[in-house]
């Protein structure tokens, strides 16, 4: 695995971290390479809940733009390919997991960045943590999902004017406006969001794999649509050994042990 991520697994949780901390963990085309090869990996290893941070004082600045620099004369670059080929699958990849994927941003998480942690199930930030839409700065529109995740987080209004203005968000703000799930004491981060992972694996993790279905089309379903889709997935978990476990152990009153399957 390149030295730009890395991997670590403790139990059924594994963690992946960006390790390019001397450009804040910035995107470069190895950097990508290497992280959709880790996310395909833990896609099939049988990890039961991924946590991703960064390295360093930061989360990720977003794209390396010394990564894409052009020399004079050269035609300018086309980012449409770039994000074809690198961006949108890796917010795909992510999405598709059937596990919870859980962010601990350590620092700033601009651009790129700053969506990559919103595409994840669950995001924790340190107390010093910030986030911003840094696109306007450089002439560019948000991408990696962030015109589709970020209206939905925090509404219309508000994201429209972080993509247009480029203000910081703090740690604070992004929890009281519902952007994120909850911030902690910086030295605290890693110990709060490896707790949460593991609480997360220990969960009947088929069933909330089935809850990410049901929430990823909740947006464009009708409330009739929605209904439907609620009966059929209600009845693939209700099919699931974690189901029969779950209701033995409530009927025993002891601790579930749920499988995953």
């Amino acid at each position: 695995m390149s030295e730009t991520i890395l991997v670590a697994r403790s139990g059924d949780v594994t963690t992946i971290t960006l390790n390019r901390p001397e450009r804040i963990n910035a995107f470069n085309v190895e950097m990508h390479g290497a992280l959709a090869a880790a996310i395909a990996h833990v896609a099939e290893d049988g990890t039961r809940c991924l946590v991703l941070t960064g390295a360093g004082k930061g989360f990720c600045a977003g794209q390396d733009l010394s990564d894409r620099v052009s020399k004079p004369g050269d035609p300018p670059p086309d980012l449409g390919a770039s994000l074809d080929a690198r961006y949108n699958p890796l917010i795909r990849s992510l999405k598709a997991l059937s596990m919870p994927v859980v962010a601990a941003v350590n620092g700033i998480a601009a651009g790129a960045g700053a969506n990559l942690a919103l595409a994840c199930d669950i995001v924790v930030a340190a107390k010093s943590a910030a986030f911003v839409q840094s696109f306007c700065k450089v002439g560019l529109i948000p991408d990696s999902g962030g015109t589709w995740t970020l209206p939905r987080l925090v509404g219309a209004a508000r994201a429209t004017a972080l993509m247009m203005l480029g203000d910081k968000v703090s740690a604070e703000q992004a929890v009281q406006w519902g952007m994120i799930w909850a911030f902690v004491e910086d030295d605290q981060l890693l110990t709060t969001v490896l707790a949460m992972a593991a609480q997360l694996a220990a969960q009947p993790t088929q069933g909330l794999a089935l809850m990410k279905k049901a929430l990823a089309r909740s947006g464009a379903n009708t409330l009739d649509a929605q209904l439907d889709l609620e009966r059929d997935l209600q009845a693939e978990a209700g099919r699931t050994q974690d189901y029969s476990e779950g209701v033995r152990a409530f009927m025993e009153k002891r601790a579930p042990k749920f499988l995953g399957r």
